[in-house]
């Protein structure tokens, strides 16, 4: 008899062994007509993989992301069958699935591939994939594997297989193809319905800059055309939406080669835009019984050393600075927390004097490689909007949830409607990757899933995730294209009271070790503000917009009176500027409409007669002429309306 644990928790009991599909058919034919993939007992298997013992069986489709990868390394393979074909003598080296689509790394010798082939290569993929061949997996020995691939002159395959033990190693066939492969395929090519060749380019054999410049082949597939169309439409839409390209277009920040790689520059529309989400967020906090701090860009290395942040990123940070004084050194601020830790230990604190919140928009830096930099999203200086709670085990609950509203509050006020929880724990097969005791980690680690189920939030838990010192629950956010974005993240710390020595009094008069939550809604200023620009497309909210409004006079005749309405909008806190210059009106109105300015506001001998202006708001509706009272009313009742509807 085999016991098969379904997600849901049934299990089902079955005389003789079977395959992962056979227990698919047993659910549903239709359903099992859809399933692509599987992990038995936490392993990646094939659809045609038998069972012969008790198991927990997670059967996955296309619309899951494990359906997906296998899907998308099912098609690398075809890739590399189809660069065979047409390449002769090329060299495969690893294929792998990777978000939206997958890559094969290939030496294709004194032979060249660029754009002008990708028609060639998708069109002998497709012709593969009509074969309907399955995927086979099948167990080789170390000897075998190293004799295929050193008589095919392979040294790629070969030091590879080189590394990997005896009695672990498998071969993927499909039609006639072979290729190194440790599983999780669909059932067969004809899955394989659409399939694009996205770009091409370098890339050093294992990463290492020393080793021999292979050629990447990146590329997408589908199941249906319909849906690789609805894909590259989308990628379309991101390129219009991309926040480098809309920075520079509405004016927020620039880079500077001189300033250095990864340290973006803040124009005036993007210091403005900043200092409004910096006094959004202090007011919600000083609601919340937060105190704002400032430390500096700067500390100690030993700081680091003690906090721990030097044994674990030290090599990814900007290296130290020496002093004039002998062995002195300071580093650039990887993390805020620590300092957060010494402004807590300069004063002696009793159960009653806590919780302490401690908040500030600190600025931090880490020497990102130039290869992973990308415009706000990736940078080597930051700004997080950090704060650190310093609470009893008693307060630790409260405060956690006190947090997750705060983050649900700042998501709901920027338009950010449809996200999900993660809540990120230790990967306990590698326990060296963290810092502090296994209790610790349990009680931080539970009291953050407790805290997740009691606020009804939708949540997943990741193994690996948690940040060394301690577990997490992050929000992952989808914007309007569909993306996913880590947005946001809440941690429970009981490490650096521990290393930092932190202590309060207690109620028996004894001294106790606080626990420490680290918080930052938006994560970094940067970050946050690059996403939103790219939700919105540049059309903020009302309340966030650096220009509220435009005034464009018909003539200069009219120019007095347009900045009349401009001075009684400042009055009453509106933002906005008029256009002066001499041109015609039309040009005037779409460059406004470029700069996503929400109303223009239009002038001439009418408006200034009755003492009103044309408004016209964003994307083209005419709201008429209406007196400059009733425009300031409805900015206002706008505004509130959307805070308002948040509190």
């Amino acid at each position: 008899m085999i016991k098969i644990t379904l997600p849901d928790g049934s299990v089902r009991t079955y005389d003789n062994t079977l395959t992962v599909l056979d227990v698919a058919k047993d659910i549903s034919e239709g359903f099992a007509r859809n399933v692509i993939s599987a992990k038995f007992n936490n392993t990646v298997v094939e659809t045609a993989t038998e069972l012969t013992e008790d198991g927990d069986l997670v059967l996955y489709t296309w619309k899951d992301d494990e359906g997906k990868k296998a899907f998308w390394h099912s098609t690398a393979h075809v890739l590399a069958q189809a660069l065979e074909a047409l390449y002769p003598g090329v060299k495969l080296s690893i294929g792998p699935a990777i978000t939206n689509g997958f890559y094969y790394d290939i030496d294709l010798g004194n032979q060249t591939l660029s754009e002008k082939d990708f028609k060639s290569i998708e069109d002998k993929m497709l012709s593969f994939a009509r074969g309907k061949h399955d995927f086979n997996i099948r167990s080789v020995s170390k000897a075998e594997a190293l004799e295929k691939y050193k008589t095919e002159g392979n040294e790629y395959k070969v030091e590879l297989i080189e590394n990997l033990e005896d009695g672990t190693i498998t071969f993927c066939d499909h039609d006639d193809f072979t290729d190194l492969c440790r599983g999780g395929h669909i059932p067969n090519t004809g899955l394989i319905k659409a399939v694009k060749i996205m770009s091409v380019a370098g890339a050093y054999w294992r990463g290492d800059e020393n080793n021999t410049q292979l050629t990447r082949v990146y590329g997408t597939s589908f199941p249906k055309q319909k849906e690789l169309k609805e894909y590259l439409a989308l990628l379309e839409e991101a390129k219009k939406r991309d926040h480098r390209k809309l920075g520079k277009e509405l004016k927020l920040f620039t880079f500077s080669k001189k300033v250095g790689q990864g340290l973006p520059l803040w124009l005036p529309n993007g210091a403005a835009l900043r200092e409004r989400l910096e006094q959004f967020l202090k007011k919600a906090q000083k609601k919340a019984g937060y105190e704002m701090v400032i430390t500096p860009h700067i500390g100690q290395k030993e700081l680091y050393v003690t906090s721990g942040h030097y044994e674990k990123y030290g090599a990814d940070s900007f290296q130290p600075i020496s002093t004039p004084a002998d062995g002195e050194e300071f580093l650039l601020k990887p993390m805020n927390c620590p300092h957060h830790c010494e402004i807590y230990k300069d004063s002696p604190w009793s159960y009653r004097d806590l919780p302490k919140r401690y908040a500030e928009f600190g600025t931090v830096y880490r020497y990102e490689q130039s290869g992973e930099l990308h415009g706000l999203t990736r940078a080597r200086g930051f700004t997080q909007d950090d704060a650190h709670i310093f609470c009893t085990p008693n307060q630790l609950d409260d405060e956690f949830k006190k947090v997750i509203d705060l983050v649900l509050y700042v998501f709901r006020a920027l338009g950010f409607e449809d996200f999900t929880a993660q809540v990120s724990v230790r990967d306990l097969t590698t326990p060296e990757k963290y810092i502090g005791n296994v209790e610790n980690w349990e009680k931080a680690e539970n009291a953050i899933i407790n805290a997740a189920k009691d606020k009804n939030l939708d949540f997943v838990i990741e193994s690996g995730e948690a940040a060394f010192y301690g577990p997490k629950l992050d929000f992952m956010v989808k914007d309007a294209l569909g993306r996913n974005w880590q947005l946001g993240t809440i941690q429970v710390d009981y490490n650096l009271p521990e290393r930092f020595e932190l202590s309060y009094k207690g109620s028996d008069n004894e001294l106790h070790r606080p626990i420490m939550i680290h918080r930052a809604p938006f994560g970094s200023m940067e970050r946050f503000i690059a996403i939103l620009l790219e939700h919105t497309a540049g059309n903020f909210p009302l309340w966030l917009m650096p220009e509220q409004a435009i005034i464009l006079s018909i003539s200069e005749k009219y120019e007095k009176y347009a900045e009349k309405v401009l001075s009684l909008l400042e009055n009453d806190e509106i933002r906005g500027l008029a256009d002066h210059r001499n041109e015609t009106i039309g040009k005037k109105i779409r460059e406004a409409e470029m700069r996503k300015i929400p109303f223009i506001l239009v002038v001439g001998e009418q408006e200034e007669k009755d003492n009103t202006i044309s408004v016209r708001k964003h994307g083209g509706e005419d709201l008429g002429a209406i007196t400059i009272e009733a425009f300031s009313a409805l900015i206002k009742n706008e505004i509130q309306k959307t805070l308002k509807a948040f509190n």
